[in-house]
C-alpha cells in the first residue's frame, strides 16, 4: 500500500535533489570543452563556483565563456602540477564542496616507443597531481563532515588500445586511488566518485578526429553511434554533486554510450 502522506511529504525534497545553492564548487581543468560544459551546469543549478586553468589566459577565457551565458563564477589560475599551488588553493578556499577534476594528458604512442619523460608527464598528472589536489580537499571536507570529488577514468582503466597503453595504466591507477580515498573519506562523510567516458570531442582527441575514416570508427563503437559530447558529462556530474547521488560512492561510472558493454564491436543492425 501506497503511503500517500509519506509521497506528499517527500515532493519538495524531490524537487530540490539537484539544487547545488550555498554550495561551493571548484572545477580545475575548466577551459577545456568537458570542464567548461561541467561549469555551466554546476552554475545554472546554483553553485557558487571557481574555475581554475593553468594560466589567467585560459582562466579568464572560462569566466567570460560563463559571462556571456549570465553565469557568474570567480576564475583562480592554478598549476596543477605545483604543490605548493595545490596548497595555496587550498588555503584560500577550504571551504570548498565540490572538486571537480577534468585534466589529463594522453601521449599516443606505443609503450615502445615512449619516451622517460612522456611516461612520467602522464603518470604525474593523470595519478600523482590528480591524487595530491584530491586529498588536500577531501581533508578538509572531511574536517567539515561533508564534500563531494569527482575526477574522470576512462573506459581505457578497463579497455585498451594500441599507442594507449600508458595512458589506460594511469587511469586504471586513478581508479583504484580514489576508490581507496573514498573508502578512507566515507565515514567522514566525503563521496569520491569517477566518471568513465568513451572518446570525447574535445581538444584532447584532435589527432584522432584529424581524419574521416577514425571520426567513424569512433563513432560507430558506440552503440548510440556518435561520439561523446562534453555536454554528455553534465548530467552525471549533477548527480554526483548534489543530494541526488549522495549514497554514491567509490563508483567509477561509465558514460561511454555503451561502448564497454559491447567490447565497441557488437551491434544489431
Amino acid at each position: 500500500m501506497t503511503n500517500n502522506n509519506a509521497s506528499t511529504a517527500l515532493r519538495p525534497a524531490l524537487g530540490s535533489l539537484f539544487d547545488l545553492h550555498g554550495r561551493k564548487a571548484l572545477v580545475v581543468g575548466a577551459g577545456g570543452g568537458l570542464g567548461l560544459a561541467v561549469s555551466r551546469g554546476l552554475a545554472t543549478f546554483g553553485a557558487d563556483l571557481i574555475v581554475a586553468e593553468r594560466n589567467a589566459e585560459l582562466t579568464d577565457a572560462a569566466v567570460n565563456a560563463l559571462r556571456e551565458e549570465d553565469l557568474d563564477s570567480t576564475g583562480i589560475p592554478v598549476d596543477m602540477t605545483s604543490t605548493a599551488a595545490i596548497d595555496a588553493l587550498v588555503d584560500a578556499h577550504p571551504d570548498v564542496d565540490v572538486l571537480v577534476i577534468t585534466p589529463a594528458v594522453l601521449v599516443r604512442k606505443t609503450l615502445l616507443d615512449h619516451t622517460e619523460d612522456e611516461i612520467d608527464l602522464q603518470m604525474d598528472l593523470n595519478i600523482k597531481y590528480t591524487l595530491l589536489l584530491a586529498r588536500a580537499f577531501g581533508a578538509k571536507m572531511a574536517e567539515r563532515g561533508r564534500g563531494s570529488i569527482i575526477t574522470f577514468s576512462s573506459i581505457r582503466a578497463s579497455v585498451v588500445e594500441p599507442g594507449s597503453g600508458m595512458y589506460a595504466a594511469t587511469k586504471a591507477a586513478l581508479v583504484q586511488l580514489m576508490r581507496t580515498l573514498a573508502v578512507e573519506l566515507g565515514p567522514q562523510g566525503v563521496r569520491v566518485n569517477l566518471i568513465a567516458p568513451s572518446p570525447v570531442a574535445t581538444p584532447l582527441t584532435a589527432d584522432v578526429r584529424s581524419k574521416q575514416e577514425w571520426v567513424d570508427i569512433v563513432a560507430n563503437r558506440s552503440m548510440l553511434r556518435r561520439w561523446a559530447e562534453p555536454e554528455d558529462f553534465v548530467g552525471p556530474v549533477l548527480l554526483l554533486a548534489s543530494d541526488a547521488g549522495a549514497f554514491v560512492t567509490a563508483s567509477n561510472i561509465a558514460v561511454d554510450g555503451g561502448w564497454t558493454a559491447t567490447d565497441g564491436l557488437a551491434r544489431i543492425e
